[in-house]
């Protein structure tokens, strides 16, 4: 089944990239649909696109903006684009509107709620807090150049050998006709929606550190609301304090990096089973034989 999803995917372009593969499984919750493609170039990304529901102007506006956020734990984005000629999806039956989309360089990556289920539980305290360290000080970067993620939620991060990283930009912030964010946009966790983002209101820092706790939280038990007593003791009053209802009482992504203070995320960071998964995907991706499009040549394929 999986074989056959795959070479459904590979028989598909975005813009000038062949989808190899999604991403996230059936039913994962994710912010942004993302695909593993390649460009006639040999060059392997990660595209993303946007969610049935979201705007898609506003979703390359703002992945557009994300072009201007850099760090060692953000998804660089390298390139941006919308609808133009030409650059529609092609399958088996045809040619439809072009999405909205952007690309990051691919490197092998689980999303969090993948990474769960190949370990099989909870991540170990370690882990939580080196993915919790390096988001914090990512938004405290984010947000002192006087910007909002608004797009923080489990989906959105994803876990790699050399560390975590922040992706899925434009996720959120998808505005109505009158400019307003919406809520409950579809592939958001409602438990990582801040009680001000989810009545209406624009997306604002401690916005992100409640996603952020929210996050946290799913890592260490698989629910971003989980009980008290479902929480390690150590997360307890982190999570309790990025989950308050009062904007005003949460603590700054400054603040709660100085908490975590994890150790530098050397090689072997994760668990081996997640490493595993890492390693399976790289070998598959990198044998992935993609068809000739309708009307093409067939090519001999070059490998990322």
């Amino acid at each position: 089944m999986e074989q056959a999803r795959t070479r459904r995917e590979s028989a598909r372009r975005i813009g000038p990239y062949r989808l190899i593969t999604r991403l996230d499984p059936p039913g994962s919750p994710a912010p942004c649909r993302r695909f593993v493609a390649r460009g006639e170039d040999g060059r392997t990304v990660l595209l993303s696109t946007p969610l049935p529901g979201a705007d898609p102007a506003r979703f390359a506006a703002e992945a557009g903006a994300g072009r201007h956020l850099t760090g060692p734990w953000i998804a660089p984005v390298t390139e941006v684009t919308g609808s133009f000629p030409g650059a529609g999806v092609i399958s088996e039956v045809g040619a439809g509107p072009a999405p909205a989309w952007y690309a990051t360089p691919y490197l092998p990556a689980l999303p969090l709620p993948v990474a769960l289920a190949v370990y099989g539980g909870p991540l170990p305290e370690g882990v939580v807090r080196g993915v919790g360290g390096a988001l914090a000080e990512t938004l405290a970067a984010v947000h002192a150049g006087g910007l909002a993620h608004a797009g923080v939620s489990p989906g959105a991060v994803l876990l790699a050998a050399g560390g975590p990283l922040l992706s899925c930009f434009g996720a959120v912030r998808a505005a109505g006709p009158d400019g307003e964010p919406r809520a409950g946009l579809p592939g958001i966790d409602p438990g990582a929606l801040a009680p001000e983002q989810a009545a209406g209101g624009r997306p604002r820092p401690p916005g992100d550190v409640f996603a952020l706790g929210a996050v946290l939280a799913y890592a260490a038990t698989g629910h971003t609301v989980p009980e008290r007593d479902e929480l390690p003791p150590w997360l307890r009053p982190l999570v309790a304090s990025c989950l308050a209802r009062d904007p005003a009482d949460r603590p700054t992504a400054a603040a709660l990096a100085a908490a975590l203070a994890p150790a530098p995320l050397a090689p072997g960071w994760l668990p081996g089973r997640v490493v595993a998964a890492l390693t399976r995907q790289s070998a598959e991706l990198l044998a992935a034989e993609l068809p000739p499009l309708p009307g093409q040549a067939a090519t001999v394929p070059v490998h990322a």
